[in-house]
C-alpha cells in the first residue's frame, strides 16, 4: 500500500483541559487515524479525521472472539518546543508480534509510524509542557467482519487515538503498594501473556478489584503452572535489587516484552549495574527481604515510566521496602529516562524520535 495519508480537518476543536486536570486516558485530542483491512485488498485507506465514534454490526467478531491488539506510547515537548517520540518503531515491532499471536494481518511499520508522525502534527497543539505530562499515543486493530464463525476475521481497522496525559499513579514517583496474587492466573506459556492484547487486561480485573480493596495499587502475579514465580505486575515489568545485583523474570512466553524493561536493562548495563533476567520465586523475595538483601524494587513501562514499589503483601505478610520511601537506583533511573524522553538528558542511545515542525490549520489535505 502506496497511497497517501487524507487528512480531513475538524470544523471546530475542542476546549483543552488544564494540566492538573489531565489524570490520565480522560481527554481526547481533536482528530484520529484509521485504516480499514479487507481480505481482497489488503491495508488500505488510511486517513487522519475528526476524532469520532465508530460504529460496528452487532455480530464483529472483536466483540464475540477477542481479535485485538494495542500498544502505547508517548510524545513529549521539549523545554526548545519541538516534539520528541520514545523509540516508536519497537511498538510497532511488538504490534506486529501481537497480530501474529492473535492471527491478525502484518502491519506495514514504517506506513504505521508516518501516520503516527502525521497525527501528531496535526494535533501536536495538544502535547502538554508541564512537568510530568505528555501525549499519550494508543495505536490499536480491532477485528470487525460481522460473522459469528470462529475463525480470524477477514476484516479489521487500524486506528490511533491521542491523549493528553499526567502522571499515571496518582502516586507518581512516590512508591506504590503491590498485592502478590495467589489465586488467580493471568497467563501462562504458549497462551496470550506476551501479546499486547485486550483479554490479558480483563483477566486481571477480578484481582485488581481484590488488590484496591486491600489498599494496594497493582496486582503482582506469579506463574500459572508452580504458582511460585513472579511474572510481571498487570501494567508494569518488575525489577528487583538483591544484593547489589538487579533482578528481573525472564521474558519467559507469558510476561510482556516491555519497552522500558529493554530500555532499563541497556541503561543498567552501560552504568556497569549488573542485570540478571532469569526466574525469580517469590520465595527467593521474601528470603531476601528477612535477610536483608531486598534493597529495592520498581515497576517499568510506558504509562508510569518508572513506579517505586513500597510495599509487598504476600499472603498475611506485609514487606516494606526502604520504609516506604523510594530507593535511590529507581529515582536516577526514572530522572535519567524521562530526561532522556523529554530532551532534558542528552541521548546517547539514539532512542529518541524528534518529529519535523509543521501545522496543519484549515480544509482537508
Amino acid at each position: 500500500m502506496n497511497q497517501p495519508i487524507a487528512i480531513e480537518l475538524a470544523a471546530t476543536k475542542k476546549t483543552k483541559p488544564q494540566a492538573d486536570q489531565l489524570g490520565f486516558g480522560k481527554y481526547y485530542t481533536d482528530h484520529m487515524f484509521i485504516m480499514d483491512y479487507e481480505a481482497s485488498k489488503g491495508w488500505h485507506s488510511p486517513r487522519i479525521v475528526p476524532y469520532q465514534p465508530i460504529t460496528l454490526d452487532p455480530a464483529s467478531k472483536v466483540f464475540h472472539y477477542g481479535q485485538t491488539v494495542f500498544e502505547g506510547l508517548k510524545a513529549y515537548r521539549t523545554d526548545n518546543g519541538s516534539i520528541l517520540l520514545f523509540r516508536p518503531e519497537e511498538n510497532f515491532k511488538r504490534l506486529n508480534r501481537s497480530n501474529e499471536r492473535l492471527s491478525i494481518p502484518h502491519l506495514d511499520e514504517e506506513i504505521a509510524l508516518e501516520a503516527l508522525k502525521q497525527l501528531i502534527t496535526v494535533d501536536q497543539d495538544w502535547i502538554p509542557d508541564e512537568d510530568k505530562t505528555s501525549l499519550y499515543v494508543r495505536p490499536f486493530i480491532i477485528a470487525n467482519e460481522s460473522s459469528l464463525g470462529v475463525a480470524p476475521s477477514q476484516n479489521y481497522m487500524f486506528m490511533i487515538i491521542l491523549s493528553p496525559v499526567g502522571s499515571y499513579y496518582a502516586e507518581g514517583i512516590h512508591p506504590v503498594k503491590i498485592f502478590v496474587e495467589s489465586e488467580y492466573v493471568r497467563a501462562v506459556k504458549g497462551g496470550v501473556g506476551n501479546a499486547k492484547t485486550a483479554g490479558n487486561y480483563a483477566a486481571g480485573l477480578k484481582a485488581q478489584e481484590e488488590a484496591a480493596a486491600k489498599g494496594c495499587t497493582q496486582v503482582l502475579w506469579l506463574d500459572g503452572v508452580e504458582r511460585k514465580y513472579v511474572e510481571e505486575v498487570g501494567s508494569m515489568n518488575v525489577f528487583f535489587s538483591i544484593n547489589g545485583t538487579i533482578v528481573t523474570p525472564a521474558l519467559n512466553g507469558s510476561i510482556l516484552d516491555g519497552i522500558t524493561r529493554k530500555s532499563i536493562i541497556e541503561l543498567l548495563k552501560s552504568w556497569n549495574i549488573p542485570v540478571e533476567e532469569r526466574k525469580l520465586s517469590i520465595g527467593e523475595l521474601v528470603e531476601a527481604y528477612h535477610n536483608g538483601t531486598l534493597e529495592e524494587a520498581f515497576g517499568t513501562g510506558t504509562a508510569a515510566v518508572i513506579s517505586p514499589i513500597g510495599e509487598l503483601h504476600y499472603l498475611d505478610e506485609q514487606l516494606l521496602l526502604r520504609g516506604g520511601e523510594t530507593g535511590p537506583l529507581s529515582r536516577k533511573l526514572y530522572e535519567t529516562l524521562t530526561g532522556i524522553q523529554t530532551g532534558v538528558i542528552a541521548d546517547p542511545f539514539g532512542w529518541t524520535v524528534e518529529l519535523p515542525s509543521a501545522q496543519y490549520t484549515a480544509g482537508t489535505k
